[in-house]
């Protein structure tokens, strides 16, 4: 059995950090034999920092699916010319604010004081003009009118919205973050990004009573989550 996490809002709650009570269960999962796999939205350049060293040895998926980390360093799978060159011209056309994601450069032309540039590592990584980006496999667009919402879904791209930070998330088409993960898997996660996760897995746990938490198998609190790993790894954890 694997087990896959999403990262912020189900293991980490201040985005820079894991407990390490939440760590030492995932350790637990590990150490009985279980496989583990980080999934976020976060791109690998993000994700890497906030794991501790033993838990960037697991699989992991960034950018809700376009990213993922191999024994090569990071592998995309990116918008294709044409579609990104409209995703531009909508950009343009509504003055959107945006983070866009390369696999690893980006372009950042948010609010500073928004949540998601204090999640951005830089780490080598350079932040360029959207034009200057070689290639974009992710895009994140700030305040976004209904108008301009109307004129993304008409695009052949896959959209999460959250509301919560008031930001709308692009993908390649049947990009996700359950797209890979192949076998029997329990998943951890909390928004609505991980309603693929949820639907793909065995047994599903949602962090929070969010909007994605009808397509759980079992809903807990922050301050569960910890104990809920802890159940799996004593093979308790789907009788509770």
């Amino acid at each position: 059995m694997y087990f896959v996490f999403d990262i912020d809002g189900t293991i980490s709650f201040d985005g820079k950090t894991i407990s390490e009570e939440i760590q030492q269960a995932i350790v637990l999962l590990m150490e009985v034999g279980h496989d583990i796999v980080f999934a976020s939205a976060r791109p690998i350049r993000d994700l890497l920092p906030i794991l501790p060293e033993a838990f960037q040895r697991c699989q992991l998926i960034g950018g809700n699916g376009a990213l993922m980390w191999g024994h090569d360093g990071v592998e995309a799978i990116y918008f294709e010319q044409a579609l990104r060159e409209k995703l531009c011209q909508i950009v343009e056309q509504y003055q959107l604010s945006y983070l866009a994601d390369s696999d690893w450069d980006f372009a950042y032309t948010g609010d500073k004081a928004h949540p998601i540039y204090n999640r951005i590592h830089h780490q080598g990584a350079k932040n360029v003009k959207l034009n200057e980006l070689p290639q974009m496999c992710k895009l994140v667009l700030f305040d976004v009118s209904k108008e301009a919402l109307d004129e993304l879904t008409k695009l052949s791209v896959t959209i999460s919205q959250y509301a919560s930070e008031n930001i709308v998330d692009i993908s390649p088409l049947g990009i996700h973050k359950a797209r890979d993960l192949q076998g029997d898997f329990i998943a951890f996660g909390n928004d609505m990004n991980d309603r693929t996760l949820f639907e793909a897995a065995q047994h599903s746990v949602c962090v929070g009573d969010g909007e994605v938490a009808k397509f759980a198998s079992r809903v807990i609190t922050k301050k569960e989550v910890a104990r809920t790993i802890r159940q799996f790894a004593n093979h308790r954890g789907m009788d509770k």
